[in-house]
């Protein structure tokens, strides 16, 4: 930290940038070491020199380095300096490399000793080393040499010695006969060294190269020096023990398989290779190693083949050399020595490479020799069986026959190899017979999933030797045939299991050899053969059809009316096939695929054949587990797939056959992953056919006593299952199982199910009494039987097990009886009972006589477990079984059930816990349903109202008990309750029973202050009980509630004696709803409380976030319009009736109950009406547009007004229904009859407002469907009849907005329109007497002048006169009343938007009729005719000019005749003579 703050204050002395950069530089050397020091030659660093680009600063950096070793700098690393070196002898720089050298042999002097690191460093020198390009190699290799011999690290480091013989090998090569050359000096310094003496590869070669020095004419002297290298090599090889043998022949593979970039890596290569192959063959290699060392050196010659490519011939270059007479030594070294001669010239020697191999390949195969141990005279050659050298002589057979049939199938090569092959076949495969084991061999191990011989059979080679096998069979002569077609030979059975192959060419070839010996009628296996090769084309196009082909055939064999002798043959070749399996040397693999082209053969005697063969393979599963291939465990599946139907009679007749199968079915160890045990495969083949099919019912009960031994001792859940499994598949008589649930021994292995049944009968009156047995039940085994029992279908006569189970449940409930899972047992006994019950009566009727004695089903049992257990899964249990008897036997159940009802009702409701609450739910579940469905069928004269009147005894039940239970369980209780009892009928009952306890007992029992609370609280619980019940389900209930409301009286009547006995009377034959609110025995104030309550919560609902869910997430919303309609027309009718009592109470004390009665009667319908989408509201509103009653139809528009008033965005599909209203609004408004005439009245005005808005909404769009509209509203105002004025009003302001719309559609109808419009403004006296009706005529005037100025002409002087009054009226009325502001808007109207040509003549002509009647409206005429010529242009005004001179000289005379007289005082006089001298002046300054 001090120097940092010393170097900071330096810094900040320094100005000058050339100093600053000089401190840097000063502090990055200073910090960083030697290595960033500048060299003076180079100017730069010495790690930069180091990696320079350019060789010489390179040079001189290492040379550096050396001084500074033997100078001993500090400031260096050793580290960095050994790292650099070792560094740069990789440089490519030869003169660096040679620099790097000379520096670390300074190092290995002055500081350090050689270690392994720098061993292995100057090992790729000689990697990269090539004389043939720069001699300069020479002394490097040299110096490189010099440095390895010179320290003791060779001896110690045998590792690093062993890669450095390897690397020289190379350099010991002679490629030139030139003595003095580079490579002659690097041979010789590696003889000289003293590394020969080291390694015993190279011991001896100094003094072998001397002699041949001397002894070899210049010009030889490559051939021989390389002569002796591979002959020295060759017997310093085969001289090593086997050991260290093996390991120099993998230092000397290494080295052969590596890509050669030099000549010499070329040559030694081939040297090497020359050396191994020959090792091979020399008659000094002892047996133990000469496999293992063949087989290095097969891999070597295999990559190399595989690898080979060229373009050009070798017959002619071989055809120089008689093979039969020349060693392949010979022909090896002469080929060498071309070879050199070619490489050192620059030529190509493809030829000379692949002569080279060609001969290796040769010389291998001659000199491979096959162990001791390879079988001879087997009919297989079974590599299941081979010892561990045979196996490897036949890998190395089969790799030989790969590569070269690879390389002879196509290519130049392709006869070299050919007759390679033929060499192969004839120092390997002498005999006809050995050929054909072989190929059965090549034909079969693709099939072998354990691959002893490591050997890879592709389908490529497989269908090469299957062709192979074709042309030598076909070659062959009959004898030969007759011989290789005998059961004793492999190559039928071999060609056979081809058939199934999955490739079709593999199933081709081997028809095709089948075909060749097909003809051979003495061979065991021509009726097979005969068969197949006629379906040959079946085959190659399926590879299953082999197999259904043999059950076809083999089938024949079952048929009576087929030839003995025909029959016989066939049965002589299953027998075969069958023996082929047994024998003991057939590989388990063609065993196995034999088997699987017999998987379609079935019957007893296949089974029975293949029974020593199941026997020996089970022995070695149990014996040895671990020795058991998979082939055989395969195998093994396929012998027990034999147990079947066709074959089960053998179970039966041998016990052997039932023996194995039985401990099959306890071997239960996965062998192999992914490959199903034994036990799990045996079980597999217990199928409904098998068990069906076995004829003694011994073996039945035999293996039903195994699988449940099995169950019970079972601890694979696996396993279990498939028990479970096979258990539900087959079918079984009921009184078997009733055997296996017998506690007596005795009666556990009876014969047949007579028996059993006769024994059954013996104890027939001990099961109906429940009494115990003496014997001990094995409850853990009947456990599981038990376990089975419950989901079993395919169980016979299964009334048979009632008396036994009833038997087990009567000891379950002993007290002496003490087990853990005792009501597990028991809830297993019920389920059983139950599944019965539902076998013997699916729909839950009765059922028939003398299928089940009443008396043999002991519900006094069942009922004793619920009051016993305290465990709720007993009771579901108990609870479901007595649901399923109520069917079968009502009465006995009914009579036993209404105790448990009782006692839950009185004691588990109260209870908070899980138990009780489960029981609640079971209690409802299953006995309520009964006991409606017992109350519907008592009779066939009772209604429906009966059962009503069984549910609401039942729910009063729990809303009388609703107050004491935990209020979590309340919401659950009842909706089990009413979704048990069916929400559509009885929903609405519960509401309504909890309406009435709120009013009698809530709104009673607590003070005034918590009533709102509780009235919340209440509200809330009610909300969610009908939130958990569709929408539809809801609307019905809401519905059902008005209609019961409706329903109720209006008030209740005092109560007198002969009043109340005449309503208890009544009561008496009213109906079930009426009760649920009695009247009689509630007062009026809580008749009325229940009204309001009832309707209180029906908008409350409406309105829940929850029940708007339910609606939105319904389905079917076609069904829900309709009950949304149905709801609206009871509400409205509800409103109706409401809307009657309140003016009927009027001026009686309730009258406020009322009228808060029906405000919360329009809220109701206000939320329904709000609930409703657009699609489903217009629907509805059009449906409600039908309805008799007027005030729902008003209703209706009402609601249709505000949704189009609140609404601004419509959807194409809405405005189409919507303009659907329009005929039906028309309608309405010309229904004009004598009844209800008032309401009528209110009615057409409300269409009429309707109208108006549709007009206003879509009428700018649609317009042909307003065209009848106009006709209506006029037909209404030109009425001959006297209408109401409001109706008359509205049909002014509908007619005026629908013109606004139409425009030039309206034009044809302005004759009606517009006299019966001026008709009404003529009528002063009613106009002035009702203001809206004033209003609406001249809203109308106003919209119709705007809307067809230009098409008012024949009407504009009747126009101006009401205009002239109407604003007087409007002016008596101020400046801000709504008449004097339209009036004033009507004025602007004419005076800007009608020509001068139409309105000058009217107020011309208007002038003359009022100057004389009306002088005091003058001024309103001279307005607009002042703000008309306003807005003239000038070239009107000109036109104009001598009209209006002429009528304001007219106006001044007026004037002057008036001016004294009547109007001098008068402020309207004055305004008019004052607009006519002001109009004169425009006039005459426009003119100027």
């Amino acid at each position: 930290k001090t120097l940092d703050l010393v170097l900071e204050e330096h810094l900040k002395v320094i100005r000058n940038q050339k100093e600053r950069d000089l401190f840097h530089r000063f502090i990055s050397l200073s910090m960083s070491g030697g290595k960033y020091q500048f060299l003076e030659d180079s100017d730069t660093s010495l790690l930069l020199s180091l990696n320079h680009p350019q060789s010489a600063v390179r040079v001189l950096a290492v040379q550096h380095l050396k001084e500074i070793i033997e100078m001993s700098k500090e400031g260096f690393d050793d580290t960095f300096i050994e790292e650099a070196i070792l560094m740069r002898l990789k440089d490519d720089n030869l003169e660096v490399v040679m620099s790097a050298l000379s520096a670390l042999e300074a190092l290995l002097t002055t500081l350090k000793k050689m270690d392994e690191h720098i061993g292995f460093s100057l090992l790729s020198i000689f990697e990269r080393a090539d004389l043939s390009k720069d001699e300069k190699w020479y002394k490097i290799l040299v110096a490189t040499i010099c440095l390895l011999t010179k320290e003791n690290i060779l001896k110690e480091n045998k590792d690093l010695l062993n890669r450095l013989v390897l690397q020289l090998l190379p350099f010991v090569i002679i490629t030139t006969n030139n003595s003095k050359s580079a490579e002659w000096k690097v041979a010789l310094c590696v003889a000289e060294s003293g590394l020969c003496s080291l390694h015993p590869l190279l011991k001896g070669w100094p003094e072998a190269f001397k002699k041949v020095i001397k002894a070899t004419k210049s010009e030889c002297l490559v051939r021989g020096s390389n002569e002796k290298l591979i002959q020295l090599l060759l017997e310093n090889l085969t001289s090593e023990d086997p050991s260290s043998m093996l390991q120099m022949v993998d230092g000397l593979i290494s080295i052969a398989e590596q890509d050669s970039h030099t000549p010499k890596q070329k040559i030694a290569a081939h040297i090497i290779s020359s050396v191994l192959v020959q090792s091979c063959c020399s008659s000094s290699q002892v047996e133990a190693c000469h496999l293992p060392l063949a087989l290095k050196v097969f891999y070597l010659l295999n990559e190399k083949v595989r690898k080979l490519e060229g373009q050009y011939n070798v017959e002619a270059f071989l055809s120089t050399f008689p093979l039969e007479t020349t060693s392949g030594s010979e022909i090896l070294l002469e080929t060498l020595a071309g070879y050199i001669k070619k490489l050192n010239s620059g030529k190509d020697v493809d030829v000379e490479h692949t002569i080279l191999l060609i001969i290796l390949c040769r010389v291998f195969i001659e000199g491979l020799q096959p162990p001791d141990s390879f079988p001879k005279d087997e009919v297989w050659w079974n590599p299941e069986t081979l010892s561990d050298k045979s196996k490897d002589f036949l890998h190395l057979l089969l790799g030989l026959f790969e590569v070269l049939v690879l390389r002879a199938s196509e290519g130049i090569y392709a006869d070299q190899f050919r007759a390679m092959i033929r060499l192969l076949f004839k120092v390997h495969l002498k005999d006809l017979e050995n050929q054909f084991r072989f190929l059965s061999v090549l034909w079969t191990y693709n099939y072998n999933l354990s691959n002893q011989l490591n050997f890879g059979m592709d389908a490529v080679l497989q269908t090469q030797a299957l062709y192979m096998g074709c042309v030598m069979l076909t070659s062959q002569t009959t004898q030969k045939k007759r011989q290789l077609a005998l059961a004793t030979s492999p190559v039928t059975v071999s060609l056979l299991i081809n058939l199934a192959s999955p490739v079709s060419e593999i199933r081709r070839a081997a028809l095709s050899c089948l075909h060749s010996i097909s003809g051979i009628k003495e061979s065991v296996f021509h009726p097979i053969l005969h068969y197949l090769v006629q379906k040959a084309e079946e085959i190659i196009s399926d590879q299953a059809y082999v197999s259904q082909g043999l059950g076809s055939l083999f089938g024949e064999l079952h048929v009576q009316h087929k030839h003995k002798t025909q029959q016989q043959k066939l049965s002589e070749a299953l027998e075969a096939l069958l023996e082929c399996v047994q024998g003991i040397n057939c590989p388990s693999y063609v065993a196995k695929n034999v088997m699987r082209i017999l998987q379609e053969v079935n019957d007893e005697v296949v089974l029975s054949r293949l029974l020593p063969v199941l026997d020996r393979l089970l022995e070695k599963a149990l014996s040895r587990p671990d020795g058991l291939l998979k082939d055989e465990a395969l195998l093994l599946h396929l012998i027990l797939g034999k147990y079947n139907q066709h074959s089960c009679a053998l179970l039966c007749t041998n016990q052997q056959c039932l023996d194995l199968f039985i401990k099959c079915l306890h071997i239960s160890q996965e062998i192999y992953k992914g490959l199903p045990a034994f036990q799990i495969r045996a079980l597999g083949q217990i199928t409904k056919p098998f068990f069906a099919a076995l004829p003694d019912g011994k073996v039945q009960q035999k293996i039903l006593g195994v699988l449940f031994d099995l169950l019970l001792n079972c601890k694979n859940p696996h396993c279990a299952q498939t028990i479970s499994s096979v258990f539900k598949g087959i079918s079984i008589d009921a009184e078997q199982i009733s055997v296996e649930l017998e506690p007596l021994p005795k009666v556990k292995n009876v014969a047949t199910v007579h028996q059993a049944r006769r024994q059954k009968q013996q104890r027939k009156v001990q099961d109906q009494e429940c009494v115990p047995e003496e014997s001990s039940v094995n409850w853990q085994r009947v456990t599981l039987i038990l376990e089975l029992l419950q989901h079993k279908k395919k169980l016979r006569q299964p009334q048979a097990l009632i008396p036994v189970l009833f038997s087990l449940l009567a000891r379950c409930l002993e007290p002496s009886l003490e087990l853990e899972n005792l009501e597990y047992i028991k809830q297993l006994i019920l389920g059983c009972l139950l599944n019965i019950c539902q076998k013997l009566s699916p729909d839950g009727s009765r059922i028939g006589t003398g299928i089940l004695d009443e008396e043999k089903f002991n519900v006094e049992l069942v009922v004793q477990c619920i009051r016993v257990s305290e465990m709720p899964q007993t009771h579901h249990h108990a609870l479901l079984l007595l649901g399923a008897a109520a069917g079968m036997f009502p009465g006995k159940v009914l009579h036993n059930i209404m105790p448990i009802f009782t006692f839950m009702g009185a004691n588990v409701m109260r209870l908070d816990d899980a138990y009780s609450f489960q029981v609640i739910n079971k209690t409802v579940e299953m006995v309520i349903p009964a006991l409606i469905q017992a109350e519907e069928d008592s009779s066939i004269s009772e209604t429906m109202e009966n059962v009503e009147g069984v549910a609401v005894k039942i729910i009063r039940v729990f809303v009388d008990a609703l107050p004491h239970v935990p209020e979590h369980r309340r919401l659950p209780i009842l909706v089990q309750l009413i979704s048990t009892l069916g929400g559509e009928r009885f929903l609405w009952i519960l509401l309504v029973l909890l309406f009435e306890q709120h009013v009698t007992k809530s709104a009673t029992s607590v003070a005034s202050g918590e009533k709102d609370a509780v009235l919340e609280t209440d509200t809330e619980f009610w909300i969610s009980v009908c939130c958990e019940f569709s929408a539809k389900e809801q609307l019905q209930t809401l519905m059902k509630i008005l209609h019961y409301l409706t329903k109720l009286p209006e008030n209740k009547e005092a109560d007198d004696p002969q009043q109340k006995k005449s309503r208890l009377r009544k009561t008496k034959s009213q109906s079930q709803e009426t009760e649920l609110f009695n009247v009689e025995y509630h007062s009026g104030k809580q008749l009325r409380h229940f009204k309001f309550l009832s309707v209180s919560f029906m908008s409350q609902l409406l309105a829940s976030h929850s029940f708007v869910k339910k609606v939105v997430e319904c389905k079917h919303a076609e069904e829900l319009k309709e009950f949304e309609q149905r709801l609206l027309e009871e509400v409205l009718c509800y409103i109706n009736a409401v809307a009657h009592s309140v003016e009927e109470n009027a001026d009686t004390p309730t009258a406020k109950f009322w009228r808060a009665l029906l405000s919360k009667s329009y809220d109701v319908l206000d939320k329904v009406n709000g609930l409703l989408p657009t699609e489903v509201f217009i629907p509805v509103i059009r449906g409600l547009m039908t309805n008799p009653l007027p005030s729902v139809r008003r209703k209706a528009m009402d609601l249709l007004n505000n949704k189009l008033q609140q609404r601004t965005n419509w959807q194409k599909e809405q405005v189409e229904l919507l303009l659907k209203l329009v005929p039906e609004l028309i309608a309405v408004v010309q229904r004009n009859t004598s009844e209800a005439e008032e309401e009528q009245a209110i009615n057409r005005q409300t269409a009429l407002f309707s109208l108006k808005l549709l007009c206003k909404c879509f009428g700018t769009k649609n317009h042909v469907p307003f065209v009848p509209v106009l006709n209506a509203a006029i037909d209404v105002i030109s009425s001959d009849v006297k209408e109401e004025r409001n109706v008359t009003g509205s049909a002014l302001l509908c007619a005026a907005e629908v013109t606004c719309v139409l425009k030039a559609l309206a034009i044809p109808h302005l004759p009606r329109l517009m006299p019966a419009l001026l008709k009404v403004l003529k009528h002063k006296e009613e106009l002035v007497t009702a203001e809206i009706y004033l209003l609406s005529a001249v809203t109308a005037l106003l919209k119709v002048v705007e809307t067809l100025p230009r098409f008012l002409s024949p009407y504009l002087l009747d126009i101006l006169r009401e205009v002239i009054h109407l604003e007087r009226i409007g002016a008596e009325m101020g400046p801000s009343s709504h008449l004097n502001i339209r009036v004033t808007s009507l004025i602007t109207t004419i005076a800007t938007t009608l020509p001068p040509r139409v309105l000058l003549p009217a107020v011309k002509k208007c002038y003359h009729e009022i100057s004389n009647v009306w002088k005091i409206c003058l001024g309103t005429l001279m307005d607009i005719l002042k703000e008309h010529i306003i807005v003239l242009e000038t070239d009107q005004l000109t036109a104009h000019q001598s009209e209006l001179t002429a009528f304001f000289v007219k106006a001044l005379d007026f004037r002057a005749e008036h001016s004294q007289v009547v109007y001098r005082r008068s402020l309207l006089s004055k305004r008019g003579c004052t607009s006519s001298l002001n109009m004169c002046q425009i006039v005459f300054n426009y003119s100027i």
